[in-house]
């Protein structure tokens, strides 16, 4: 066992916290950099900005989907891995890494099949309308050419953090994130590309991250390593690893209903600049929740080392201290964004009514993530614990029992704006919902019962 793990279970909490989140937090913040620097130069696109920000917006449905799928390895395989490194069993923990690099193979090639085949009339159903189209199609012909690198960039990157590495797999997410940067201006305005060379210099950084960490877990310098007889399918590993992963897999795929239920009733009852709104009010919700996501990413691993290694009080501490955090950023970022709404939506256009519609709405939209906070911090818990049924259920819940149902029906009575309510109301209920089932079940699952039941 290497000291980048034995520290996970001896150094203290808060330093270890700390060298753990932290790059964790910057590489989701930079990973995001990818969609919103994208969204930033293509809303400014001279004359067609609007629209063309718009059919980007449309897209995310397919976007959020391709990357929910490596949830089920990522978020699935890596904290079980990080159970079995805390039991000092390096071989199993490689079982599921090579099992996860399989399934993402597998992914990929269903994906990009899929989706070509219905590209066209699934951009309609997902609310692009005659004028926005071109723009949608574009970018996402040539973003599904990058499926594999999405898939393997973002599902084995959790499998470095989970050795304690969050350092490395922040420079994976960096050097494709500075990529983008510098490769957006120049191909979408330099080359006079527009949307399409915003999706070219995405794939581009995708591949570099997709890279850098393949080449990581086939190195030396790391504990987890690629190995092809770990390759080879085992169905209890794969059956195992899609358990706990269904659960973030869900959450990130029921975004992707999400987007296609609130585009279609923002285009049915107002129209194109209704739909560009969701688009901006999505991507300044991903600017603060990365934070939050990085943050529990770099503990989850910390959490469940521990709880496989038995060490429960360290456990508690950690959870207590994740959580608190979680929701004290959650309700200050919101605070923030909800009273400087056109600040904000400037970021993404210059057109004057989408500026002044969202100014209106987005408070609406997000006061219920005041409170959503507890849900960011608990879920991760669950899933840290190896608890894949009740992480599972609180997915399910806010996304498609609350928030679908609600934004299919409030437009019903409040016409447009029945759209936008429903995001709150799930909130509330869900954060609520998920601080109850916390109350009533972590002793239980913190003891040396629950362990032998996940081993």
């Amino acid at each position: 066992m290497s000291s980048k793990e034995e520290r996970m279970g001896t150094e203290n909490i808060g330093k270890l916290m700390i060298s753990m989140a932290v790059p964790s937090i910057v590489a989701q913040l930079i990973n995001i950099l990818y969609s919103i620097v994208d969204r930033i130069y293509i809303g400014h696109i001279e004359g067609v900005g609007m629209e063309a920000l718009t059919g980007v917006g449309v897209t995310f449905p397919i976007i959020t989907l391709i990357s929910a799928f490596s949830a089920f390895v990522g978020a699935g395989g890596a904290p079980l891995a990080a159970i079995w490194l805390g039991k000092g069993e390096k071989q199993k923990a490689e079982k599921i890494l090579g099992n996860g690099v399989t399934m993402l193979i597998i992914f990929t090639v269903v994906l990009m099949l899929f989706f070509y085949s219905f590209k066209r009339p699934l951009l309609y159903l997902f609310g692009a309308s005659d004028a926005t189209i071109g723009y949608a199609s574009d970018y996402i012909s040539i973003y599904l050419a990058g499926t594999i690198f999405v898939e393997l960039a973002l599902g084995l990157n959790a499998f470095i953090i989970s050795q304690g590495q969050s350092r490395c797999a922040m420079i994976a997410v960096l050097l494709g994130a500075v990529a983008n940067i510098v490769l957006d201006p120049v191909l979408i305005f330099g080359f006079g590309m527009g949307v399409r060379g915003a999706a070219v210099a995405t794939v581009i950084s995708q591949a570099l991250s997709a890279a850098w960490t393949v080449g990581f877990l086939i190195s030396k310098r790391s504990s987890l390593s690629i190995k092809w007889k770990a390759m080879k399918p085992e169905f209890f590993i794969i059956g195992r690893t899609m358990a706990l992963g269904v659960s973030p897999f869900i959450m990130r795929a029921t975004e992707s209903l999400i987007s296609i239920v609130m585009n279609s009733g923002l285009q049915r009852y107002g129209g194109d600049v209704y739909v560009g709104s969701l688009t901006i009010m999505q991507s300044v919700m991903q600017m603060y929740s990365a934070p939050l996501g990085g943050f529990t990413q770099g503990v989850q691993p910390i959490i469940s080392y521990n709880f496989g290694a038995g060490k429960f009080d360290r456990v508690k501490k950690l959870y207590r201290t994740m959580i608190t955090a979680c929701f004290l950023f959650a309700a200050a970022a919101t605070a923030l964004v909800m009273i400087f709404p056109g600040f904000f939506a400037g970021m993404f256009t210059d057109d004057a009514e989408l500026i002044a519609l969202v100014k209106q709405v987005m408070p609406i939209f997000m006061c219920g993530m005041l409170v959503f906070g507890l849900q960011q911090g608990i879920q991760p818990t669950f899933l840290a614990l190896g608890q894949a049924k009740i992480s599972l259920f609180i997915a399910v819940l806010r996304k498609i029992i609350l928030l679908v149902p609600l934004a299919l029906i409030l437009p019903l009575k409040f016409g447009v704006m029945g759209v936008y309510y429903a995001e709150p109301v799930s909130d509330v209920i869900s954060a609520m919902t998920a601080t109850v089932l916390f109350l009533l079940n972590i002793n239980k699952i913190v003891s040396k019962e629950s362990l032998q039941k996940i081993s």
